[in-house]
């Protein structure tokens, strides 16, 4: 290698442009990486982050720039020319194969082979098997993905990534799944890749990940380079101000909520797990909720926390047993439809999978649930989906180029605001928000955490679980804990912290008995 090489930035990219229909998503924009740092890659939704690191890893082609690696100008056709230069990139968005094992996921097109030619299943299995211990992962490598919580394959996706040994990693949002013990694991992970030399893209919304993890921050606006700093000379407010190009403070929501009667009373619920040694995934549940509050979940992952949200929405197995009472009737609904009938909507943790429809549009992902209203004669009626698209995708903040504009062109972010848009069609009395902000970056976040507190203002029944503790002690009025599908404890938000909640969740203190409806604030 000559001085020149030695010298040169692992990554250099020089003015880079991307242009999608109606978008543009990269303007221009200059990345410079050294070797062996963790550089953290900030902005909002839709600031083009995410697009940058796919032309890095050979996903897309830029249309104007030059992308060089260790001094040398290289061109990637795709992602196994980026994959053959040392580069390997973990996605936010899950590109797993739900009907594989996970070992056929981690190592799917560069499956090994044994000396006769067969496919080494065991040896694949084997190695699958020491890629998840290194992530101190008990996930089967014979397990079937798609039987997975997100958690879970979010850490399968990691290994099919550390599979390649690769010498630049691109880490997009890796913990937006992840419990906080999970990502410390990853975090010693990241250790572990760094004493190794391995060059690390980390884009992230967590501003206590960058600021514990970064060498260096980029910030990226609206598709342009805005700044870099070292981590040490700037501060986690001034980076997000950078981020949305304003001042953001901390949200609380300290006004009193008017809360009003009692809308969905859960008794005493518990779902059976015949396959698994405890034997449940939920045990004797009690909960109130009351229109116009806010009620938290909180717990971590594998605590029942969808679960229960799923079996309030007639989603889980119908197996489970107690008593569910909507305004004072029983219900046991045995699908969402007839959830969604009775007023009650979700909004669930798997955006991808379970949220959105990929081939439809804007304005079709959005109408979705509200069919009855936009069509004409029997037909869809293409001006009146226009029409009642237009508030939801102005009330929620939605950035797109238009309302026909394909779903999947647009940023996790905006795609989530469109999920809460669609279901608001709905006018539900009762709004189940699993883990609603994964993924979204602060901005959003800001804009979501209005309009839920407005929504819950206007009357609005809201129960929402989320993998980030502050989120739940800005916005709900009470947090009830879980643990291994128990209730361990309640707090007013007045007693709530996150130490008492974490104490809680890991059954660091004794269950205090659980008393169903307590409002006290």
């Amino acid at each position: 290698m000559n001085a020149h090489a030695e010298a040169a930035p692992a990554i250099l990219m020089r003015g880079i442009t991307k242009r999608f229909p109606g978008v543009v998503a990269l303007e221009d924009v200059t990345l410079e990486v050294r070797r062996g740092e963790l550089h953290a890659i900030c902005g909002e939704n839709g600031a083009g982050k995410s697009t940058l690191m796919k032309i890095l890893s050979g996903v897309y082609l830029p249309d104007e720039g030059l992308l060089e690696i260790d001094g040398a100008t290289v061109y990637f056709a795709g992602t196994r020319d980026a994959e053959r230069a040392g580069i390997a990139i973990i996605h936010q968005e899950l590109a797993l194969v739900e009907d594989l094992p996970v070992a056929a996921n981690v190592f799917l097109g560069r499956e090994r082979r044994t000396r006769l030619g067969f496919v080494d299943d065991a040896g694949m299995q084997a190695e699958c098997r020491r890629l998840l211990d290194s992530l101190e992962s008990q996930v089967p490598p014979d397990a079937r993905t798609g039987s997975l919580r997100v958690g879970d394959q979010q850490l399968v996706e990691i290994a099919k990534a550390l599979s390649l040994d690769a010498r630049i990693v691109v880490m997009d949002e890796p913990t937006s799944a992840l419990t906080e013990a999970e990502s410390a694991r990853l975090e010693r992970t990241i250790a572990r890749l760094r004493e190794r030399g391995t060059t690390i893209l980390y884009i992230s919304h967590k501003m206590d990940e960058v600021f514990r993890l970064a060498d260096r921050i980029t910030v990226l606006r609206d598709g342009r380079h805005v700044r870099t700093v070292d981590r040490s000379a700037t501060t986690p407010r001034e980076v997000t101000g950078l981020m949305v190009g304003r001042d953001i403070a901390g949200h609380q929501f300290h006004g009193a909520r008017s809360r009003g009667t009692k809308i969905l009373e859960v008794r005493n619920v518990t779902l059976p797990w015949p396959e698994h040694p405890r034997g449940y995934r939920l045990k004797d549940i009690s909960l109130d909720l009351h229109a116009g509050e806010i009620l938290g979940i909180a717990g971590l992952m594998g605590a029942g926390r969808t679960e229960l949200l799923e079996t309030i929405f007639g989603a889980s197995e119908p197996t489970w047993g107690g008593e569910i009472l909507l305004a004072g009737r029983p219900i046991r609904f045995s699908h969402p439809a007839e959830a969604c009938n009775a007023g009650i909507a979700m909004v669930t943790e798997d955006r991808k999978r379970l949220g959105l429809f990929a081939d439809l549009d804007v304005a079709a992902n959005v109408s979705l649930c509200s069919l009855r209203d936009v069509l004409r004669g029997g037909l869809l009626s293409r001006s009146r989906e226009e029409a009642l698209v237009a508030a939801p995708i102005r009330d929620t903040g939605v950035k797109t180029p238009g309302p026909h504009a394909a779903i999947t062109g647009l940023s996790g972010g905006n795609q989530q605001k469109c999920i809460i848009g669609r279901w608001l069609l709905t006018k539900p009395s009762i709004l189940l928000l699993d883990d609603p902000t994964r993924g979204i970056d602060v901005g959003a976040k800001a804009e979501l955490y209005q309009l839920i507190d407005r929504l819950c203002r206007e009357g609005l029944a809201v129960i929402l679980t989320s993998s980030e503790l502050p989120e739940l002690l800005a916005l709900a009025d009470r947090i009830i804990v879980l643990a291994e599908g128990r209730a361990t404890a309640e707090f007013p938000r007045a007693e709530a912290t996150e130490q008492r909640i974490m104490e809680a969740a890991t059954g660091a203190m004794a269950p205090p008995p659980v008393a169903a409806g307590r409002t006290s604030r």
